[in-house]
C-alpha cells in the first residue's frame, strides 16, 4: 500500500501524464548561462551538484568537494557540502558540510561523493556514494592515480532530514550493497552514483552504476548500470537482473544518469562515453556528451528521438562560448513538474596543469 504522505506526488505524476500525453518526443534546449551560475572555489575542487528548494524559500545545493592541493583525490577525500542561494542560478554561498568524515570503521566513513537530493513527502533524502579504505592519496596536484582500495569499497547510501539544513541522519549500512558470493554478478565489485525517481504507482525506481569482476582486478569491469525498485525511499530495494544503457562490445559506455518521470515516460539524461580511433594516428580517444534516454516501464531504456543533449560546450549570457575538458554529472532542478535547470560538473586545466572544477547551473527548456 502506498503511504498517504506520498499520494500528492502520485497524483501530480498522473495528472502530468494525462495532460501532456505519453508520446511526446522531447528535445532538450540549453539556454545562455547567467554569469552568476558558476559555483567554484579557490581552494577546493568542486564536483557535481544537486539542487532542491527548501521551505525557507532558499535554493540548497549539495555538491562534492575536496582540497585542490591534494590533486584529483575524489575517491579518497571527497565530502558532500551544502551551499545556498536566493536564486537557482546563484550566486551560491557555502553553508556547511552535510556529510563529513566519520571514521574509517564506517562503510562511508572516509569519503562521501556524487549527491542526489530529493524531497519525497515531508522529508529530504540525500542519496550518495560512500566508501572507506586505507586513506592514502595516490596522485599529485597534476596527476590522478586511483586508490583502488577506496574505489572498490564504493557503496550507495541515503541520509534523511526534516530540512535541507539538516541535521542528516546516516545509516550504518549501505542502502544498496554489492552482490556477495557471486563473482559473475554485474555488481560484484562495487556500486555507486545513485539516481532515483518516484514511480507513478507511488513506489521508487533507482538506476545506479555497477562494476563487475569479469575483467582483471583491481579495475574490474565491465562498468554498467543496474536498476532497483522499492516501495520506500530508504529501502529495501529489490535489484533487477538486467543492466541498462548497454552498448554491445563496450565495457564502459555511460555514467552519471539523472532519471525522472514526466508525460507518461521515464526520462534520463546520461553522460555518454564513445570510444573512437583516429584513422591516421591510430590513437584512441574517448568522446563525452550528454544524451537523452526514455523508458515506458523504467527497465527497458532506449535512446530518445532527439538523443543529443549537449557536447562539452555552453554559451554564457555575455555571448562567450566555452568548451570544458569534462562536462558531467547532469542533474535537473524540476519545479511544479517542469524541468527548469540543468546542473553539471565541469572543469578546465590551468597553466600549471591543475584541474579547476566547478558546478554550472544552465537554464533549459523541453520542446
Amino acid at each position: 500500500m502506498t503511504s498517504s504522505r506520498f499520494l500528492p506526488f502520485l497524483l501530480l505524476a498522473a495528472a502530468t501524464a494525462f495532460a501532456a500525453g505519453s508520446n511526446h518526443d522531447y528535445r532538450v534546449v540549453l539556454g545562455d548561462v547567467p554569469l552568476t551560475a558558476k559555483f567554484s572555489s579557490d581552494t577546493d575542487s568542486i564536483w557535481g551538484g544537486s539542487l532542491v528548494k527548501g521551505d525557507d524559500g532558499l535554493y540548497h545545493l549539495f555538491y562534492s568537494r575536496w582540497k585542490t592541493a591534494l590533486g584529483w583525490s575524489w575517491v579518497t577525500d571527497s565530502e558532500i557540502a551544502h551551499a545556498v542561494s536566493r536564486r537557482p542560478f546563484g550566486p551560491f554561498e557555502f553553508k556547511d558540510v552535510a556529510l563529513p568524515r566519520r571514521g574509517a570503521e564506517f562503510w562511508d566513513g572516509l569519503c562521501t561523493h556524487n549527491p542526489t537530493v530529493r524531497k519525497f513527502g515531508d522529508k529530504y533524502y540525500l542519496y550518495y556514494m560512500g566508501n572507506t579504505g586505507d586513506g592514502v592519496v595516490m596522485g599529485t596536484a597534476t596527476k590522478e592515480i586511483i586508490n583502488w582500495n577506496h574505489r572498490n569499497n564504493q557503496r550507495i547510501g541515503v541520509a534523511v532530514a526534516e530540512s535541507p539544513n539538516g541535521p542528516w541522519t546516516r545509516s550504518d549500512h549501505p542502502l544498496i550493497d554489492i552482490t556477495h558470493g557471486d563473482d559473475q554478478a554485474i555488481d560484484a565489485l562495487c556500486v555507486s552514483n545513485p539516481a532515483i525517481t518516484q514511480r507513478p504507482d507511488g513506489g521508487f525506481l533507482m538506476v545506479y552504476k555497477v562494476v563487475g569482476k569479469q575483467r582483471p582486478l583491481p579495475n574490474g569491469g565491465p562498468v554498467l548500470h543496474a536498476i532497483a525498485r522499492s516501495d520506500c525511499p530508504t529501502s529495501p530495494f529489490v535489484k533487477h537482473d538486467k543492466p541498462t544503457f548497454v552498448v554491445e562490445g563496450v565495457d564502459f559506455p555511460a555514467e552519471d544518469p539523472y532519471i525522472w518521470y514526466q508525460d507518461g515516460k521515464y526520462r534520463a539524461i546520461v553522460k555518454s562515453i564513445e570510444s573512437k580511433t583516429d584513422p591516421v594516428t591510430e590513437k584512441k580517444e574517448r568522446i563525452f556528451s550528454l544524451v537523452l534516454y526514455e523508458s515506458a516501464n523504467g527497465f527497458d531504456w532506449v535512446p530518445s528521438k532527439h538523443h543529443l543533449v549537449s557536447d562539452r560546450t555552453i554559451r554564457w549570457e555575455d555571448g562567450r562560448a566555452e568548451q570544458f575538458d569534462h562536462f558531467e554529472r547532469p542533474q535537473l532542478y524540476i519545479e511544479n513538474g517542469v524541468p527548469k535547470v540543468l546542473l553539471c560538473a565541469g572543469d578546465t586545466c590551468d597553466k600549471d596543469g591543475i584541474r579547476r572544477s566547478f558546478n554550472v547551473q544552465i537554464p533549459i527548456t523541453f520542446k
